[in-house]
C-alpha cells in the first residue's frame, strides 16, 4: 500500500481488513500473547505533551485494573514537557502514578524512541503529537511490540494513510491493541443511540447534519512568524494552522461530527462536494494572518444510498455559535448531540420537529466517554481482546480530508481520489531533525501558500 502501487478502492480496503479481522480471530492459537495480566502493571510513555497530550495521560492514569505508571515523556519542545509534567505530577489524585525523572524526559525529534525505549512489551505509548508523525510513531511502537493509543485525527492525505493502514495490518498480526481517540465511540449515549436506530427507532436514515461553529480556537489562526524561531518549530507549535501537520482547521476541529454520524449511518460516504472561503483575512491591527484555513466551510457528503451528510463549520467572532448534530429518518428524527463533540443526552422524536412533545426517548447513562475510551483499552489489553480501531480512525481522517479538499479545490472529490492520492504534505518526516526545512514555506512577506479553490488541482 505504497504510494507507488496502483491504488486501492474502498471495496477493496473492506476486503483486506476483513480478511485482517478474521485472522485476528486466532489470535490466541497463532499470535505471541502480548498483554497485561489484571495484577501487573503497565507503563505508558507520552510522545506529545501539549494539552492533548496531558490529558490523554491524565485519562490513562485514571482508568482501573491494574497499576498503571507514566514513566517516560517526549517532546520537541522543553516548555511543554515541564508544563505538562507540572500538570500530572501536581495533580494528587494520579501523582503517585507519576514517575518520570529528568532523566526519562527526552527533547528532540528522535525523543519518541527513547521514550518507548523506556518500556517492555506490552506496554502502552500515547500519540499526541501532530499527525504528520503518526505513522512514523506508530511503526517504531510496532517494532518495540507496544500497544498504542493515538490522538485524532490520523493523516492529512492518501500517503499517510495507506502507511497507517499497512502499520494496522502489521500490528494486528502482532495482537497489538489500538485505540485512537475519538471519544464519541465510546459515548455511552451515543452507543444506546446507535443501537436505537440501527434497531429502526427512526426508520431510514435520510439526512443527517452536523455543526461545530464558534470563535477562533487553539492556533486556527496566525501571522507572521516571529524572528526569534525557526520554520519548522513555528508550524509545529502552531500546528492547527498548517495542513501538513494537522489536516489544518477541518479535520482537527470536525473529525468528532462527521465521525459519529457516519457511526449512526453505519457506513462512509462515497463523494463530497463543498464551499468554503476566508472572510477575514487580517488582525484588528491590519497584521495578516497568514495560515491555510478558511474560516467557514459547508460540505455535502453523498453516501453510496444517496443519503446526504451536511455539515457546517465557522470560526468567527460574534457569529452565532451552534455546536450540534442531528439525524432525520423516514419515521422520526434524532438529535445526537445537542452540545459539543459528543454531549449528553441524546434525544429521539417522532416526526420531524425536536419538541419535547415529539420526544419519545432520551438517554439517562452518564459518563466521561474521554475516560471510557481508556478504560476499553485498558480492559482489552489486561483480557487480551482483539482490540483496533485503526481502520475506522484512518477512514474518519480520510473522509475529512475529502470534504477539506473538496471546499479547497473547489471540486467534487471522491473516497477513492482521497484515498489513493499521490500528494504528500510532508514527505521524509521520517527523517526530520530540528534543522530539517519546513515542510512548507513562506514568500517574502511571510504568507504561506493557500487554497485557492478553481485554479488549483491541489489544495496548495
Amino acid at each position: 500500500m505504497d504510494s507507488n502501487n496502483n491504488g486501492i478502492s474502498r471495496r477493496e480496503l473492506g476486503k483486506r481488513v476483513g480478511a485482517i479481522a478474521a485472522a485476528s480471530a486466532l489470535a490466541g492459537i497463532v499470535i505471541p500473547t502480548v498483554h497485561a495480566a489484571e495484577n501487573s502493571t503497565i507503563q505508558v510513555a507520552l510522545i506529545g505533551c501539549g494539552g492533548r497530550g496531558t490529558g490523554a495521560a491524565s485519562d490513562a492514569l485514571h482508568a482501573k485494573g491494574p497499576t498503571i505508571k507514566l514513566v517516560a515523556m517526549a517532546d520537541v519542545f522543553k516548555d511543554r514537557q515541564d508544563n505538562s509534567y507540572a500538570a500530572l505530577s501536581g495533580n494528587k489524585e494520579i501523582a503517585p502514578r507519576v514517575d518520570v525523572p529528568p532523566e526519562r524526559r527526552f527533547i528532540g525529534f528522535d525523543a519518541y524512541k527513547k521514550a518507548m525505549d523506556c518500556l517492555k512489551p506490552g506496554d502502552v505509548a500515547i500519540f499526541a503529537t501532530p499527525l504528520a508523525f503518526r505513522w512514523v510513531h506508530f511503526g517504531y511502537a510496532i517494532e518495540k511490540g507496544l500497544n498504542v493509543f493515538m490522538e485524532k485525527p490520523l493523516s492529512a492525505d492518501g500517503s499517510s494513510s495507506r502507511k497507517l493502514l499497512k502499520l494496522g495490518e502489521e500490528a494486528q498480526s502482532k495482537n497489538l491493541k489500538v485505540a485512537v481517540g475519538l471519544m464519541s465511540r465510546h459515548s455511552r449515549s451515543l452507543e444506546e443511540l446507535s443501537k436505537r436506530i440501527g434497531d429502526g427507532a427512526i426508520g431510514e436514515i435520510i439526512l443527517m447534519r452536523g455543526y461545530r461553529m464558534h470563535g477562533p480556537a487553539a492556533t486556527f489562526r496566525s501571522t507572521p512568524k516571529p524572528a526569534n524561531i525557526s520554520e519548522l518549530d513555528y508550524q509545529i507549535r502552531r500546528f492547527h494552522s498548517f495542513i501538513w501537520a494537522s489536516g489544518g482547521c477541518f479535520n482537527d476541529f470536525y473529525i468528532h461530527h462527521i465521525d459519529h454520524l457516519c457511526w449512526m449511518k453505519n457506513a462512509w460516504p462515497v463523494k463530497a462536494q463543498a464551499v468554503g472561503g476566508r472572510h477575514y483575512k487580517t488582525a484588528d491591527d491590519g497584521t495578516p494572518y497568514v495560515d491555510q484555513n478558511f474560516d467557514s466551510y459547508g460540505v455535502e457528503y453523498t453516501f453510496a444510498d444517496g443519503t446526504k451528510l451536511n455539515f457546517d463549520g465557522r470560526c468567527m467572532d460574534g457569529a452565532q455559535e451552534i455546536y450540534s448534530s442531528h439525524l432525520h429518518g423516514t419515521k422520526g428524527c434524532a438529535i445526537s448531540s445537542p452540545g459539543g463533540d459528543c454531549g449528553s443526552p441524546s434525544t429521539i422524536f417522532k416526526g420531524l420537529a425536536e419538541t419535547k412533545e415529539n420526544q419519545v426517548w432520551q438517554s439517562t447513562v452518564q459518563s466521561n466517554p474521554y475516560l471510557n475510551e481508556w478504560q476499553d483499552l485498558i480492559d482489552a489489553i489486561v483480557q487480551d481482546k482483539p482490540y483496533s480501531e485503526l481502520k475506522r480512525g484512518v477512514e474518519a481522517s480520510l473522509v475529512c480530508n475529502m470534504g477539506r479538499m473538496a471546499a479547497h479545490t473547489g471540486h467534487e472529490v471522491t473516497f477513492d481520489q482521497v484515498l489513493n492520492s499521490d500528494h504528500v504534505f510532508a514527505p521524509d518526516v521520517d527523517k526530520m531533525t530540528e534543522s530539517s526545512p519546513a515542510p512548507v514555506l513562506a514568500d517574502a512577506n511571510g504568507m504561506y501558500p493557500k487554497p485557492e479553490p478553481g485554479k488549483k488541482k491541489r489544495e496548495y
